[in-house]
């Protein structure tokens, strides 16, 4: 089976680590700078714009592309999987209408009120100052969203990184001439947890819970990154959540997809990604996305069993019910290193050198290589996966795997550490006994 992936990130590493472990697969990506790990997977690769809907249909006839796998959002947005599929490679990837539910998120939350989805929190879509102006005045702490596409950093939440109304108003007014609109949000308190899901329009498989951390620096702070690591656990919930809560975030994005195929008439097939909060009031939807999330894939798929293309094939074709997806009962941490002075002022064009991961894996994100030699950008260079039967012992793992990673670069030692975890549980727990 000839694959042809789209993205040449770390999510894409991922994906193209599990296709490669298929064992009928033959791998192609079209990405734009050069990923050193999937370049090593692939039968052959293109460099060229992920957005440039003629190179990626150009490519797609050139290597004889049965099947697509579309990684980033931006080439959804695009409408990438529409032309790929007008050419009649079938992909896994929403078409351009239905990944509006990440690309637009004012047009996601005024979905969700009108199909009556659970989680939905109290919000506004404002469009004028004097709009965005009132509702601060209404709400008081809120979390603001631009209503599109930020590599996962424009959200900013009052009392975290925005210290009082006058800031937020700045701030959401600032987001008007390039998004349009802006999602001013009730904040919500809780614990944050991600759950993704293969789907093929009608069925979901859902993968293990995931949660990411956002802030750069170790214990919580600084300023909010894609993500600089994350944790699953062997049970697939996590030590702050329960089967029931697991499940009531399955059940809204069942109830997601049927909204879709339903109102829409268009059925959502792909990865939907379901960034959650838990709260003493129960679960509430953060945002979708509309592919696997970067690196919260990095935890799930190596612990797939069932063959990635088999999961590809089923999607597409609308069989997804027929197929038992399973998944690996193991933990794992995954934890990136980043050009030092990340997010705010990073060290870009920097060498790296990877001399040994021991027995974690390694997945190269936002590098280009040049005659041999791994470069970093300035975003966040590569990461480390450990995989045991307990979180600590994975933890253990991805820490002794980056000492085997050479540079200027950075990484938050406490992912995955016992400390942080317990600070979770016990936060959830203040939360429910209040």
């Amino acid at each position: 089976m000839k694959v042809l992936l789209i993205g040449g990130g770390g999510r894409e590493h991922a994906i193209a680590d599990a296709i490669a472990r298929s064992p009928d697969a033959e791998l192609y990506c079209l990405m734009s700078r050069k990923n050193p790990g999937i370049a090593r997977l692939s039968s052959g690769f293109r460099i060229a714009s992920e957005t440039d809907v003629d190179a990626v249909r150009e490519y797609a006839q050139q290597c004889g592309a049965e099947y697509a796998v579309v990684g980033p959002e931006a080439p959804l947005a695009a409408g990438v999987v529409d032309a790929l599929e007008e050419e009649g490679v079938p992909t896994l990837g929403p078409r351009r209408a239905a990944a509006r539910i990440e690309t637009d998120k004012a047009w996601a939350r005024t979905f969700m009120r009108e199909a009556h989805i659970a989680g939905c929190p109290p919000h506004h879509i404002c469009t004028t100052p004097s709009e965005i102006r009132e509702v601060v005045e209404s709400l008081g702490d809120v979390a603001v969203k631009p209503a599109g596409l930020t590599g996962g950093k424009g959200v900013k939440v009052m009392g975290e990184h925005l210290s009082d109304a006058d800031e937020v108003y700045r701030y959401a007014v600032s987001l008007l001439p390039e998004h349009g609109a802006v999602v001013m949000e009730k904040r919500l308190v809780g614990e944050e947890f991600t759950v993704q899901a293969f789907c093929d329009g009608n069925t979901l498989a859902f993968s293990p819970a995931v949660q990411d951390h956002k802030r750069a620096y170790e214990g919580d702070v600084g300023p909010n990154t894609g993500g600089m690591g994350s944790y699953s656990d062997a049970d697939h919930l996590l030590p702050f959540l329960d089967r029931e809560e697991y499940e009531q975030a399955c059940s809204i994005m069942r109830d997601t997809i049927d909204a879709m195929r339903e109102r829409m008439g268009v059925p959502y097939v792909g990865i939907l990604y379901g960034q959650f909060i838990l709260t003493a009031e129960g679960v509430f939807v953060v945002e979708y996305n509309a592919r696997f999330g970067d690196p919260e894939a990095m935890n799930v798929l190596p612990l797939l069993r069932t063959p990635f293309t088999d999961v590809l094939a089923s999607c597409v074709e609308g069989r997804l019910s027929r197929l038992d997806v399973q998944f690996e009962h193991m933990a794992t941490v995954c934890k990136y290193v980043v050009p030092k002075g990340y997010p705010e002022s990073p060290l870009s064009d920097a060498p790296i050198e990877v001399a040994d991961v021991n027995d974690a894996l390694l997945f190269y994100s936002s590098v280009y290589e040049k005659e041999g030699v791994v470069y970093t950008t300035s975003s966040r260079a590569a990461a480390v996966v450990g995989i045991a039967h307990t979180i600590e012992e994975a933890e253990a793992k991805a820490e002794r795997a980056i000492l085997g990673i050479r540079g200027a670069l950075y990484h938050r030692r406490d992912i995955g550490t016992p400390e942080l975890i317990r600070r979770r549980v016990e936060h959830m727990r203040a939360l429910r006994g209040a």
